[in-house]
């Protein structure tokens, strides 16, 4: 971990409708995004705006709400360290094809927050 603290590094909206969430935040911000076929997952929808963190957009049916990942130069040992530390691994060192891993997680006060760890030359 960085001893002068770790950005977000990238925000996630899971929403039931990924092309009317694309419409509005197109709209509200300007977003332009860019479709990421990722196979039986489906299309992962990814944004960068000129400046702070990108993310990305994807339906899952019952799923909503916004995601934070907290960026990390190694994803396993940062995984562990949050372990060790109390938090509830639910998804641990997860690749995400051409992009980077993910671990999601909960805090020891029972709140989400993912680790993100980008692969080299992926542009994240």
């Amino acid at each position: 971990m960085n001893a002068k603290g770790n950005p977000f590094v990238h925000l996630e909206l899971n929403t039931p409708d990924a092309a009317k969430a694309k419409e509005f935040y197109t709209k509200l911000f300007g977003w332009e995004f860019a479709d990421n076929d990722m196979g039986p997952m489906g299309i992962y929808s990814t944004f960068k705006p000129a400046t702070g963190p990108g993310g990305g957009l994807f339906s899952a049916p019952g799923a909503h709400g916004w995601a934070a990942y907290v960026g990390v130069d190694d994803i396993k040992t940062a995984t562990e360290q949050a372990r060790s530390l109390g938090a509830e691994i639910s998804i641990d060192s997860h690749e995400i094809p051409h992009i980077g891993w993910m671990t999601v997680m909960k805090d020891p006060t029972g709140c989400t927050i993912s680790l993100f760890q980008p692969k080299p030359g992926s542009g994240m």
